[in-house]
This record gives C-alpha cells, sequence and structure tokens, in this order.
C-alpha cells in the first residue's frame, strides 16, 4: 500500500496546557470542523470523544492522552490531547517526545499558570515548536493582551501575535488577522462555520497597524534579506511573512499567538490553519540521532532502514495490550518481525491500528511520520526502540518523575489475590510513573504514584476494569533520608559454624552531597588490600542498604560512599560476604552521621476571590508552609507558596468548604526539604511501630 498523504501535508501535533484551559474543548472543536465527528461533544456532559475513560467522564478531567487522526485542506493531523492535571504529567512527557509541533493553550483570564510552565518546559526539553493559542476569550476578566506578556515574561518566549481579538468577554466576536489585515466577525450560531471577512472597524486599525508592525518586524528578524527589505519598504508581503514565520516557529525563534473561544466555536478554524502554514512536517525536523553512535543518523523518510519509539501502553480489553508508536523512518507492515534494541528481542508486528481516542482502524501497513497503535509486542516498554534487526539503532527515551505518594492496597478476599497482582502489573506496565512493590516485612503491597487523584484513578480502575474491589491504607508521603556529616568506620563479618565460614572487613567514608547529585562510589583501596573482584560487591551491598535506610526505612540519597581500606581471607572471603560487609557497614556509618529526613515540597497556586484572602493564607500557614507571592488576575486574588505535601491530603475539601466551592487550587513536586525534628521524630517513631524499619546485622 502506498502511502495516501505526502509527508510534506502531515502535521503531528499536541495540544497541552494547565487544567481546566480547555485542551479538549478544541479537540473536540477540531474535530468537528475537519469532518471526524458530526456532533460536537462537550466536556461537562461527559461526551467528549478524546475522554473515553469512565474516569474522565465523571471528573470532565483528562487523565490518559488520547490519540486520533483527522484531514484539513489536503493536510493530516494526528492529535494527541494531553492532561493538564499534574498528577498525569507523565502522560505530557511521553507525548511530546515523539510530537514535531504542538498547541500551546492558555486561558484569557488565567493566563500563564502553574502546570503552563511546566509543559512548556517539557516541551522545551524535547524542542518542539509550538503556536500559542488564548482560548475562553468570552469569559468575563479575559485579557488577551496581558496573556501575551505572560508567555514572554514568565515563559521567556518571543510571542508574536498574529491575530488580535474583537471585543471581550461578551462582546468578544471576531478576530482581525494581521496577515491579511482583515477583520473575521463570527456568525453566533454557525458553530464557528462561518464568519463574515471584512474591513477593520475604524476604532480598532490603530491597534491593528501597531501589532500588524510588531509582527513584520518581529518576521524581519529571522531573515536578513527580509531585514533589508523591511527597511527599504516599511512593510512584507503576505507570502514573505507566512514564509518567515513558519521558518522561525520551526526554529522555535517565535511564538505564533492566535486567540478566540472554542466553547463558543470561534478562531478554532484559523489555528487549524496556522498548525497547516506554520508547524513543521515530520520531515522537517533535524534528523533523529542514535544515543550510543551520534554519527548513525536517520531522516524521516519512508526509503531509511527502519527506527520507531514505543511511547505508551495501553491495556484494551479486546485486543489485550496495545503500544503506541511514533514511527521516524522507513515502513512497517502487519506480520513483520522487528528488533527491539532496548530489550535485545525480537518482537513480531501482530496488527496495526490506526487510532481515534480507544476506537480503532485497521491498517496494513505504517509509514514514517505516522504515529499507529501495534498489537502483539508483549516484551516491548515505554521508551524502547525499534529497529531493523541488521541495522540496530538506539533512540532517546523519556525520563519520568518518581513517585512523592503511597498507599498500601490489599483485595478484600483471598481468591482475588491472584488477580490484583496481573491487574497492578498491567497497570505498571501502562504508567511508568506508577510503581508496584511487595513490603516482606509486614506483608503489605504498596503502590506508589504522583498524588491523590493518581491513585484514587487506579484503585477505580482495579475495580471497573479488573474486577478486584481492594481496601486501601491511609496515604503516605514518599520521604528520603541522607546523612548531614561526614563519617568513618569499619564493619567486619566474621562467621565460623563449621566448615567454610564468612569473612570480609571494610573501611568506609560516608560523606553527604549537594541535593540532587545522587549517589556514588569510590574506590581507594590499595596495594591489594581486598582484591579486587570483592570491590564490585562491597558496592552492591551499600546499593542494596540505599533502598531502606537505618533511620526511618526510606531510600537513601544524595550520598558519596569511599572505601578507604579493609582486608580478606584466603578461604573464607567471598562475594556474599563483603555484600553484607558494606550493607552493614553503610548502614552504621548513616546513623553515625547524623541523619536527617527530607520531604517532598510542592508549589501551590490558590485562586480565590478577595474576600476569602485571609483564611486561604491562614490554611497555608497552618500546614507548614510559606506564603511567597500574592497577585491579581482577572478579578481574582492569586496565592502562591510552597507546602509539605504531607500537609496536603483532603486539602480541595477544605478549601472548597472554605469558600463555598468558588476557590481552585493546583499544586506541583518542586524539590525535597529537611523536616522538622519533631515531625521527622514522630514519623520515624510511627515506621519502627510498624516494622518498616530494616536493620540488624545479617
Amino acid at each position: 500500500m502506498a502511502r495516501t498523504v505526502a509527508l510534506k501535508n502531515v502535521r503531528n501535533i499536541g495540544i497541552m496546557a494547565h487544567i481546566d484551559a480547555g485542551k479538549t474543548t478544541v479537540t473536540e472543536r477540531i474535530l468537528y470542523y475537519t469532518g471526524r465527528s458530526h456532533k460536537i461533544g462537550e466536556v461537562h456532559d461527559g461526551a467528549a470523544t478524546m475522554d473515553w475513560m469512565v474516569q474522565e467522564q465523571e471528573r470532565g478531567i483528562t487523565i490518559t492522552s488520547a490519540a486520533t487522526t483527522c484531514t484539513w485542506k489536503n493536510h493530516m493531523i494526528s492529535i494527541i490531547d494531553t492532561p493538564g492535571h499534574v498528577d498525569f504529567t507523565m502522560e505530557v512527557e511521553r507525548s511530546l517526545r515523539v510530537l514535531d509541533g504542538a498547541i500551546a493553550l492558555f486561558c484569557a483570564v488565567g493566563g500563564v499558570q502553574p502546570q503552563s510552565e511546566t509543559v512548556w518546559h517539557q516541551s522545551e526539553r524535547y524542542e518542539v515548536p509550538k503556536i500559542a493559542f488564548v482560548n475562553k476569550m468570552d469569559r468575563i476578566g479575559a485579557d488577551f493582551f496581558d496573556v501575551v506578556k505572560g508567555i514572554q515574561n514568565q515563559l521567556g518566549a518571543n510571542a508574536v501575535p498574529v491575530v488580535i481579538p474583537i471585543g471581550a468577554s461578551d462582546e468578544f466576536k471576531g478576530v482581525i488577522d494581521l496577515i491579511t489585515m482583515k477583520a473575521l466577525i463570527f456568525h453566533e450560531d454557525a458553530k464557528g462555520a462561518e464568519w463574515d471577512e471584512v474591513e477593520i472597524p475604524a476604532d480598532l486599525m490603530e491597534s491593528a497597524k501597531e501589532w500588524r508592525a510588531n509582527l513584520v518586524e518581529k518576521c524581519a528578524e529571522q531573515d536578513e534579506e527580509m531585514l533589508e527589505k523591511y527597511f527599504a519598504e516599511g512593510d512584507l508581503s503576505e507570502k514573505e511573512i507566512w514564509k518567515i514565520l513558519r521558518k522561525a516557529t520551526c526554529s522555535r525563534a517565535v511564538v505564533p499567538v492566535y486567540c478566540g473561544s472554542a466553547f463558543k466555536n470561534k478562531g478554532v478554524q484559523q489555528v487549524l490553519d496556522g498548525v497547516i502554514n506554520i508547524l513543521p512536517a515530520p520531515n522537517e525536523i533535524p534528523p533523529i540521532i542514535c544515543t550510543k553512535d551520534p554519527e548513525n543518523q536517520r531522516k524521516v523518510d519512508d526509503n531509511e532502514v527502519l527506527s520507531a519509539l514505543a511511547f505508551k501502553i495501553m491495556t484494551d480489553k479486546h485486543m489485550g495490550k496495545l503500544t503506541y508508536i511514533r514511527l521516524y523512518s522507513g515502513t512497517l507492515e502487519t506480520g513483520t518481525t522487528v528488533w527491539n534494541s532496548t530489550q535485545q528481542k525480537k518482537q513480531r508486528i501482530g496488527r496495526l491500528l490506526r487510532m481515534h481516542a480507544n476506537r480503532q482502524e485497521a491498517i496494513d501497513m505504517a509509514v514514517a511520520g505516522d504515529i499507529v497503535a501495534v498489537a502483539g509486542l508483549d516484551s516491548t516498554k515505554t521508551g524502547d526502540t525499534l529497529c531493523s534487526m541488521d541495522d540496530e539503532i538506539f533512540l532517546e527515551s523519556m525520563e519520568f518523575p518518581a513517585p512523592v505518594i503511597s498507599i498500601s492496597i490489599k483485595p478484600e478476599t483471598m481468591a482475588d489475590n491472584e488477580k490484583l497482582g496481573e491487574a497492578l502489573h498491567r497497570l505498571a506496565d501502562e504508567d511508568p510513573t506508577f510503581t508496584v512493590a511487595f513490603d516482606q516485612e509486614t506483608s503489605e503491597t504498596i503502590i506508589s504514584g504522583m498524588g491523590e487523584l493518581h491513585l484514587e484513578i487506579i484503585v477505580d480502575r482495579l475495580k471497573r476494569e479488573f474486577n478486584v474491589v481492594a481496601a486501601v491504607g491511609r496515604p503516605e508521603v514518599a520521604y528520603r533520608e541522607r546523612a548531614t556529616t561526614s563519617s568513618e568506620g569499619a564493619y567486619k563479618h566474621a562467621k565460623q559454624s563449621g566448615g567454610r565460614g564468612q569473612f570480609a572487613h571494610v573501611k568506609l567514608v560516608l560523606e553527604p552531597r549537594n541535593p540532587g547529585e545522587g549517589f556514588e562510589f569510590i574506590n581507594e583501596v590499595v596495594g591489594g588490600r581486598i582484591p579486587q573482584e570483592y570491590i564490585p560487591s562491597v558496592e552492591k551491598g551499600v546499593i542494596q542498604a540505599l533502598a531502606a535506610g537505618p533511620f526511618a526505612g526510606y531510600p537513601v540519597v544524595d550520598m558519596r560512599v569511599r572505601l578507604i581500606d579493609g582486608s580478606y581471607h584466603d578461604v573464607d572471603s567471598s562475594d556474599f560476604a563483603f555484600q553484607i560487609a558494606g550493607r552493614q557497614g553503610f548502614k552504621q556509618l548513616m546513623l553515625k552521621g547524623l541523619p536527617e529526613l527530607l520531604e517532598p515540597v510542592m508549589s501551590i497556586e490558590i485562586t480565590t476571590p478577595e474576600e476569602y484572602m485571609g483564611p486561604v493564607n491562614g490554611t497555608i500557614c497552618q500546614r507548614r508552609g510559606r506564603i511567597e507571592s500574592m497577585d491579581d488576575r482577572g478579578g481574582m486574588k492569586i496565592v502562591k507558596g510552597m507546602v509539605p505535601l504531607s500537609e496536603m491530603f483532603g486539602y480541595s475539601n477544605t478549601i472548597r468548604s472554605l469558600t463555598q466551592g468558588r476557590a481552585s487550587f493546583s499544586m506541583t513536586f518542586e524539590h525535597y526539604e529537611a523536616v522538622p525534628f519533631s515531625i521527622a521524630e514522630d514519623v520515624v517513631k510511627k515506621r519502627r511501630e510498624s516494622g518498616k524499619v530494616k536493620g540488624g546485622e545479617e
């Protein structure tokens, strides 16, 4: 089967924003205008096409990134609608890794919000070109120019409006196209499909000329030849503006800004035009590079050798495991065998599917630039590279944040024990930020995730999708521990119980490192005091001890261990003995080094009416938080601060009842901080009572 759409007419884009900025609503309008759906699905009715999970429909939020494909003006557009809630930031991360461009959505009232910054920085990490869409221009307090300023100042982006609004809030009725210098007045009853192109109203002409000059100047700055023409003639043609705008956007030198109201069906089609005119086609992105050999590069081309990245795993009740892949080069056919270079395994392509949210359309072949789902890749995980067996390549994978919250979970009946284990394994396969562990000492299954909502959704899915009813424990914070001072000491492991004994002697120095620097092991043993083959055993023992520190049983972070001396026995020394010596020696030094407990601290932003400012500020102080700033935005007060995660359980109910449901808040993980001694003492005491602190000699 030959390619049906030329590569230059393909666009792979994502829609990213803060929660409740209107991502799914924009996607629904795009599907309607492109003819992909014949009825506009509304989020508040639980009828949005892209929010297909029951949990999404009930809560009115996006939880999983959904992919779909549509056609606009002879261009094929693959769209991924991403979540805005911080608990599901991993879905944004893996989507941005495989996209060629993105629409960054901003609320005209809220402007640049915390999660807007998070997803923006994620997209910058993967060098994704963007166009911005200022949504909700029909809302009271909407201010397009203030949002543009926020994108420039808070995100450091060269935001350049290509349209400006005609009116705002109730008066919003259209936009002025700064490229054609025409006013577009939308028909109120035409679902955005019709508008009148008229001359710019006299009272807006001055503003339009000013912003047109800004657009032309920003474009001219990107091209020396055009800059000379601009200085000579004072203007550029429409064709020249489009050409430079595309080039500058693809190189991430500018971010074109549109505006409208997706809910009122205004301005979305202009954004679609921007997607095909400005954002890059797959063959316009730089060649992909092998992480192990930078000389090994592949262009996005059907005739190149196969290379693809698995970026998402999903469980389908009919198909089983579905693996979403981005095909960068070559072609892929049903029934062929590919090489998973990450796992070093052969994988057979069962079925190829083009996705439309949770519905599938079977295809025989995928070509370069495609985003498709594959059935049958049992051993493939998120971030794995698929390639030709004859020409191996390793593509850049993804980094996912560590979980910050845990709960214990057990099935209500013993019969469900096996079902629970299998279900948790499948969910962990889908979601790299969800982890499952079994605590041997307490015989509890511990699940960990990015927040209360994340784990709540997991438990709900266990019940609905896997028919496992589980009892859950109280949420626990993912604390860390570290020593605060250097310490030095020796540990001798010697056992004799008839026959061959065990002997290992190590002398270690433990030193704290700066936050975020991680673990380092240095061997400084000289003169063969410990044979070379036992050095890795000592390191292995220390690494085992890092998993559960002796202070409170939490992982140990940011430490350096130096092995400076030791001794061995010709007969009784072994790999196992030196592992024990390394492990126990480390535990002793940790307790000598004045250990401290570290807790995750969250950045919080609360949007509240002014009359509730006092009580809202009080809730932050009561929770060991600190207020960083207070601002005004769209008639509301914005309170920003830092609060320990352990104090934020159930906060949504508190803030709701305190402000009669009129305030909202969002949290993002910021960093780890030392826990005050009195609180740490209490945490450690409870951990020791529960038997979760592993210690003692072996």
